[in-house]
């Protein structure tokens, strides 16, 4: 099991309970003090000082600087470097630069060691300009501190805390003589120096390197060269991260080479450096290759080891290799480490492994102490991908008390049922927070008020907003602007008006968004002179307009049908940036095509098109504006054209694309873009079968046929938008895809009606298989299925095209008799027959016949086409 760490972390300093560390150099220390032939050592003092400071036992600390002082020790370069530095590990780093003003104070000039123990603090605080300033005034031997504009805490405190001891007391003793006797050749620097110990150089290396001065860096290096100070692995190391976080991969290479012929043997800390470099690259050959080289080396990777190969491999979602790379871990004796953990979880739920994300969470998380922050993002990899209840059973995972939810986790499982759209459960969490011990901060209420607003909830989104304030937290911008477009959306636009303009009592400021959603709101409505208001708001609170803004401006033109506004506003829009979007295009060409402006929407609809922009809603309407001219061969042009390039990506514009070829009667080409529609696996709506009706009519399919599949169609029978399409392709043409089309139903198992076997005898005849077209006649007898009229004229087309005589006759015969309805459909069935097999003068028999049937109308009379 993992153990929690023993010191607190240094952004969080806890004086309230003492460790048993430095327990033992107290006990020894007293043990000497008690001897009498005992001399008081200023090196023991500093030993106990340290002890004390790193076991947090500040009182104690406070007593032995009193000590120290009763015993007229003064305190060294050693204990002052000493004090700076466990204050400054403390996470007090102001206190600890107090110490070097307090050494200051007593005339004592700072050794290197002191200096570069204060440089680092500086350097961590990143107060990279004090820390260069501060080393220069030390390499010239004057230190100015009051210069470096440095805070030093609240020296003149009156009373202790557990915190911040006394440091008046503090700094009013060490040392109980006079101070003019301290003050000597120790006073000042003594003139210029450099520095002639490795840490130092390493500081100021890690200096520059964080301050982004990478040439500084690299003197700084040079000179410790020419100093005569031979680097340490810690030098190279810093180096190689300086060089390769800005970027100079060749010079860190090159740099480990240096290594090898200074006989510096790289670290494990080396080869990380390189993987972290490498990794920001996303170079994972080379982080791999470094990997490696740890082992080579006879090295153990560590825990930032591990991270960083761990990271890389699963961002890359290298599952194989992440899955060694933790079983070499496991071999080692080493843990997943815990922030390792959500990364490896995400990896495994972004593929899909579902059930290796779970094993490897009983595994390596389950029982452990993990912070609620990798809880969290555990559980927002789950959310991520909208598994909830995944999520879900992570966030309701039994924890000790010591280790309750914290309300990242709370606000994670929000946006996870919000995502889910399950708004009753992420209320009810929401609301049962504060019986757990957990509140609700800022993040929460703006995430659930957002998530309202999107579930189209604005009154309970609303109503938490009004909580929010009461709570004390303010909502973001992009909060209000949420729940104002939800009001929108539900066509409560008053409401968005008043939330707007109740955004001054909430302290938020209105941004682009916020007045671009109320702008377009009242351009949808036609109100244009409330969209104009807040366009002009929108202006003087300092927002530029944007293509959005004018674009919906122009919309509010155009439902007004002033078309010069909008055009005088697009051709603002062509100064910006960028210039007109798509969006304000197409609404131009719709506004031109409205008012049946060809020239003007056809030179908007070209620019698009010369810029590879025009996209379906362009080439709809300008196919719409040239049907409704009569421009039915540029109509016709521009569906070829959406065809081949792509633009036909549903349902909606491949009906467009249908109507414009039906209209110029182009019915192979519509039988072609409806395969072609199947293909892509998007299905046909009502709009598209009302289509397809029509080109049946136009393509000379009996009116009865028709009809029945009209009806069929409507019924919901089976198979019926299957045996409409199968009908369309045979009626155009295309014999292949009817066929195939046919297979579908033909070789189903369940029974056919009538009506499927007449298509499917239909299609076969008029692909010329006319013995597969009898065999099914044949099958549709068996099962008992008495043939209509349809069959009959199907069966006709058949007879013809075999020259089958006397199956003519037949048919002709139960006509003539009485048998069949005398029907004009089935008289032009038999007219088309006996002339394709070369009877006719049978044909002009049936075709007199026909004349005279008092059962048939006028075939001069013209049918009115239904319109596409």
């Amino acid at each position: 099991m993992l153990s929690p760490p023993t010191s607190p972390p240094k952004n969080k300093p806890s004086f309230s309970a003492p460790s048993e560390t430095g327990a033992a150099p107290s006990v020894l220390f007293h043990h000497f003090k008690s001897d009498p032939h005992y001399s008081p050592n200023p090196i023991h003092y500093n030993v106990l000082l340290r002890s004390l400071g790193r076991a947090r036992r500040w009182d104690e600390l406070r007593l032995c600087w009193l000590d120290m002082a009763r015993d007229s020790l003064l305190p060294t370069n050693t204990t002052y470097a000493t004090l700076i530095d466990i204050y400054s590990k403390a996470g007090l780093p102001s206190l600890a630069l107090a110490w070097l003003k307090h050494m200051r104070s007593r005339g004592l000039f700072p050794d290197e060691v002191t200096i570069n123990t204060a440089v680092r603090v500086l350097k961590d605080s990143r107060q990279f300009a004090a820390a260069e300033m501060l080393f220069s005034q030390w390499c010239s031997g004057k230190i100015d501190l009051d210069s470096l504009g440095l805070e030093f805490g609240e020296l003149g405190l009156s009373s202790i805390s557990p915190k911040q001891f006394l440091l008046t007391e503090l700094f009013k003793t060490g040392g109980r003589v006079p101070v003019s006797s301290m003050i000597g050749s120790e006073e000042e620097g003594g003139g210029c120096q450099k520095p002639r110990r490795a840490a130092t150089y390493n500081t100021l290396i890690d200096l520059y390197g964080k301050a982004g001065k990478l040439d500084k860096a690299s003197e700084v290096f040079a000179e410790m060269l020419r100093s005569g100070v031979a680097p340490d692995v810690i030098t190279f190391n810093t180096m190689i991260g300086v060089c390769g976080t800005n970027g100079r991969l060749g010079e860190a290479e090159a740099l480990l080479g240096e290594m090898e012929q200074r006989g510096v043997r790289p670290d494990a800390k080396t080869f990380n450096v390189f993987m972290s470099v490498y990794a920001a690259t996303g170079n994972v050959e080379k982080v791999l290759k470094y990997y490696r080289k740890i082992s080579l080396a006879s090295l153990r990777p560590d825990v930032v080891t591990h991270r960083i190969i761990l990271q890389v491999l699963c961002e890359r979602r290298m599952v194989n290799d992440a899955e060694n790379v933790i079983d070499e871990m496991l071999d080692l004796g080493f843990q997943v480490d815990e922030q390792s953990s959500p990364v490896v979880m995400k990896m495994y739920i972004d593929e899909g492994l579902l059930d290796e994300a779970s094993m490897f969470f009983e595994k390596h998380c389950s029982g452990r102490e993990i912070s609620s922050k990798n809880y969290a993002a555990i559980m927002d990899a789950y959310a991520e991908k909208s598994l909830w209840k995944e999520a879900e059973d992570v966030f309701l995972r039994k924890r000790d008390a010591e280790h309750r939810k914290e309300v990242v986790e709370y606000n994670v499982m929000v946006k996870a049922y919000g995502k889910a759209k399950l708004y009753d459960k992420a209320l009810s969490l929401f609301e049962s927070m504060r019986s757990y011990g957990t509140w609700p901060d800022e993040c929460t209420f703006n995430s659930i008020i957002q998530m309202l607003s999107s579930g189209d909830q604005p009154e309970k989104a609303r109503e938490l907003l009004d909580r929010m304030k009461v709570a004390g937290f303010k909502p973001r911008c992009e909060t209000v602007s949420a729940l104002i477009a939800s009001y929108i959306h539900a066509g409560l636009i008053s409401e968005g008006v008043k939330l707007y303009q109740d955004m001054k009592n909430l302290d938020v400021q209105p941004n682009e968004v916020v007045y671009g959603l109320l702008i377009d709101a009242f351009a949808e409505a036609g109100d244009t002179e409330e969209a104009l208001h807040y366009f002009h708001l929108m202006e003087e609170s300092g927002f530029t307009a944007n293509q959005i803004v004018l674009t919906s401006l122009m919309k509010a033109y155009s439902k007004n049908g002033s078309w010069e506004r909008a055009q005088e506003l697009y051709g603002k829009m062509k100064n910006l940036e960028g210039g007109p979007d798509i969006i304000a295009s197409n609404c131009m060409i719709n506004l031109f095509a409205g008012l049946g402006m060809v020239r003007e929407a056809q030179l908007i609809f070209d620019d698009l098109r010369k810029k590879v922009q025009a996209d379906d809603v362009s080439y709809s309407t300008m196919m719409y504006l040239y049907k409704s001219m009569g421009m039915l061969d540029e109509a016709t042009n521009l569906a070829l054209e959406m065809k081949s390039s792509g633009l036909l990506t549903d349902c909606a514009s491949y009906n467009n694309a249908l109507a414009t070829f039906a209209v110029n009667s182009k019915l192979r080409d519509c039988g072609e873009l409806i395969h072609h529609m199947l293909a892509r696996k998007i299905l046909p709506d009502p709009s598209t079968f009302k289509i397809i009706f029509t080109l049946l009519k136009k393509g000379g399919l009996p009116p009865e046929a028709v009809s029945q599949l009209e009806l069929a169609y409507t019924e919901g029978k089976p198979y019926a938008r299957q045996i409409v399409i199968t009908s369309l392709f045979s009626i155009v043409g295309l014999h292949p895809f009817a066929l195939e089309s046919c297979k579908t139903f033909v070789s189903a198992e369940v029974g056919l009606d009538s009506l499927a076997y007449n298509v499917a005898i239909h299609a076969y005849g008029a692909a010329n298989e006319v013995e597969k077209a009898l065999n099914l006649f044949m099958r549709m007898q068996d099962e008992g299925l008495k043939p209509d009229l349809i069959t009959y004229i199907n069966l006709a087309c058949c007879y013809g095209k075999a020259g089958m005589i006397e199956g003519l006759k037949r048919i002709y015969g139960l006509l003539k008799y009485g048998e069949i309805e005398p029907n004009e459909s089935l008289f032009r069935a038999l007219i088309n027959a006996y002339n394709d097999a070369g009877k006719h003068d049978y044909a002009e028999i049936v075709e007199q016949e026909m004349r005279i049937s008092p059962h048939v109308e006028n075939s001069s009379e013209c049918e009115t086409e239904d319109e596409v």
